[in-house]
Formats: C-alpha cells, sequence, structure tokens
C-alpha cells in the first residue's frame, strides 16, 4: 500500500509537471533547415548533425551537442541573484571532398554570438587510424593563417549566424527532451 501511494504521488507530480511546461514554456517544432545546412534532429539523443554539399565536390558533416559546458558571466552581482553562465556546445565539423580518403576535421566550440576554432586535423574518412598527428593548438598557428581558417569556415556557412541558431535550437530541444523524458518515466511508473 505504501508503494501504490508513493507511485500515485510521483504520478501526479509528473503529470502536473508535464502539463505546467507544454502550458508555460512549450517547445516549438524543431527547424529541419538552417540556411544550406539540412538538419538532422536525433529524438532522444543528445546530439544533432547538420549536413550540406559545398561546391561541386565538398560534403560537409556537423556534430553538434547539446550544451556540454558553461562560463560565468562577469557582471556586478546582485544580492540573491543566480549567477548568469554562457552556455557552450561542442560542434565537430567534418569536410570530405569527393575521391579523397581523408577528412578535415574541425573541433570548434560555438558560443552564442561566435564559432571558435579549437582544433584542426586531418583523419581517414572511416576513423581514426592510431595516433595520427594533430597537428598544433590552434591559437598557436598564426595570427593571419587564423583569420583565413575562419574565413574558410564561413564561406561554407560555418559561422556566428550559425552558432546562434545552434543556441536557439538547443534551448527548444533541451525542454523537448525533458518533457519527453518525463513522460518516458511517467509511462514506466505506470506499467504494471
Amino acid at each position: 500500500m505504501r508503494k501504490s501511494a508513493f507511485e500515485g504521488n510521483l504520478l501526479r507530480l509528473l503529470h502536473n509537471e508535464i502539463h505546467y511546461e507544454l502550458d508555460h514554456f512549450p517547445p516549438s517544432q524543431p527547424a529541419s533547415e538552417f540556411n544550406s545546412f539540412t538538419v538532422d534532429e536525433r529524438q532522444g539523443q543528445q546530439w544533432i548533425r547538420l549536413s550540406r554539399k559545398f561546391g561541386e565536390n565538398e560534403e560537409i558533416k556537423i556534430e553538434v551537442t547539446m550544451f556540454d559546458g558553461s562560463l560565468p558571466v562577469k557582471k556586478p552581482r546582485k544580492i540573491g541573484t543566480e549567477d548568469e553562465v554562457t552556455l557552450h556546445i561542442t560542434l565537430i565539423v567534418d569536410i570530405y571532398k569527393e575521391e579523397w580518403t581523408d577528412v578535415l576535421e574541425i573541433l570548434c566550440s560555438a558560443w552564442p554570438e561566435s564559432i571558435e576554432i579549437r582544433k584542426i586535423f586531418m583523419r581517414g574518412r572511416d576513423q581514426m587510424a592510431g595516433q595520427p598527428y594533430m597537428g598544433p593548438g590552434f591559437k598557436g598557428l598564426d595570427d593571419e593563417l587564423q583569420e583565413s581558417l575562419y574565413e574558410f569556415l564561413e564561406a561554407r556557412g560555418i559561422d556566428d549566424d550559425l552558432a546562434a541558431f545552434l543556441h536557439e535550437y538547443m534551448k527548444n530541444k533541451d525542454k523537448t527532451e525533458f518533457i519527453r523524458w518525463m513522460g518516458t518515466v511517467k509511462t514506466f511508473i505506470e506499467k504494471k
């Protein structure tokens, strides 16, 4: 009897929370495209994939995590308020060229208003072989080379507008996944 009362209370709380979220903060329908990228929404997953063709022989695939880090915002703090943070998203950009067996892989951070390159390296099309040379840290490269690599990405649509889009997309995905998770837990508990 005690277990049944506990489960009934838990089910009521889950039901109320799901309806509260849907009534007050309903998620929107996720976008299936952004500029020339196709967005592959991975329901129930913590990531999405974007893809597009560029030019005559390039294919670009971007693996995007949900929020995976944050930095504190430096603002004067008011007593009794929570610290504000800037959320971080990781992007793994893979650029394939027809008839090439290697892939140019670029590890980036997406902040709410900008893309930051962290690492650039070459890898095999299907997998990493052994321990390939990963190249120097991006910040260790010549400033002009760094700027040229940002321009290379921007020409392919990997830019500050994409960062802003991804942050809005992931805020919505986070809401959607939270509601889905509560529904799954509720359904599990309801099963006899």
